[in-house]
């Protein structure tokens, strides 16, 4: 008997843990989960389709823009040769002086022995009477005549400096217009047209400088004639007060005779 309820609780044990190791199959949840996978995977390769566009058009993007490049060219890879002579010459003081300071350092010693490498006569700083005196000119006097040299000298220098830089920057305005003419993009022209205008900018300020060092002879000159004129007109005037002080002098000192001379009879 005991035999038997031992081996029916052993039977009953066996029965139960296989039970517990039995799977369970539930159709309707098998097919949600299947049905969710398939959602996910839709997304999924929709995801990945739409990363695939952005990739197509990031790389046609980047074709357009090396077209872009290669037709436009980049203009900080641009460099030009005539940039660094151009800001030289803009950046440099100009050549001549300003009517002042020529004025203020006009001597009049200079004036004396100008002769323009002989083209003039040498007035001289002193002459000789013909009574044998050294007579010394005052030196003063002859400053007006030393400024005249001075803006004169000064407009030979600017003249000479201006040819000189005429000639470079012509030559430099020929380089510029061969290397518009073999320009492959568009930003080389650009910036070969900005420095073709500064060159001729800078071409036509050296005709303002030379216009500027004549204009300051012209108005010395100018000045010259009109100390000239006045010293004129002062001079007249203080001739003819000299000149009526004296007749006013020589008529009281000698009285005309109004009566008729009365000779003694004899």
């Amino acid at each position: 008997m005991k035999k038997l309820i031992a081996l029916a609780l052993v039977t009953a044990s066996l029965a139960f843990s296989a039970r517990a190791q039995w799977i369970v199959y539930d159709p309707t949840s098998n097919i949600q989960q299947i049905l969710d996978e398939a959602e996910n995977i839709a997304k999924y390769v929709t995801m990945i389709d739409n990363q695939v566009q952005q990739i197509d058009t990031l790389t046609s993007q980047l074709t357009e823009f090396k077209n872009y490049e290669a037709v436009f060219g980049n203009p900080s890879k641009v460099v030009l040769s005539m940039v660094a002579p151009l800001n030289a010459d803009l950046q440099s003081l100009e050549p001549g002086k300003n009517l002042e300071n020529l004025v203020s350092s006009a001597d009049g010693n200079y004036a004396l022995t100008y002769n323009d490498s002989g083209i003039y006569a040498t007035v001289g700083v002193s002459f000789h009477t013909p009574g044998g005196q050294t007579i010394q000119r005052p030196s003063d006097q002859y400053k007006p005549f030393a400024a005249i040299n001075d803006t004169a000298n000064n407009y030979v220098a600017v003249a000479a400096n201006a040819a000189q830089r005429r000639a470079t920057i012509k030559d430099q305005i020929a380089q510029t217009t061969q290397q518009l003419q073999n320009a492959t993009t568009d930003a080389e022209v650009q910036k070969l047209h900005g420095i073709l205008t500064s060159l001729n900018s800078d071409l036509a300020s050296t005709d303002d400088e030379v216009n500027q060092a004549a204009s300051s002879v012209m108005v010395q000159d100018i000045q010259n004639r009109n100390d000239q004129q006045k010293q004129i007109q002062a001079l007249t005037e203080q001739q003819n007060a000299e000149f009526a002080e004296s007749v006013i002098n020589y008529t009281a000192k000698f009285q005309l005779l109004n009566a008729p001379t009365v000779f003694p009879t004899p």
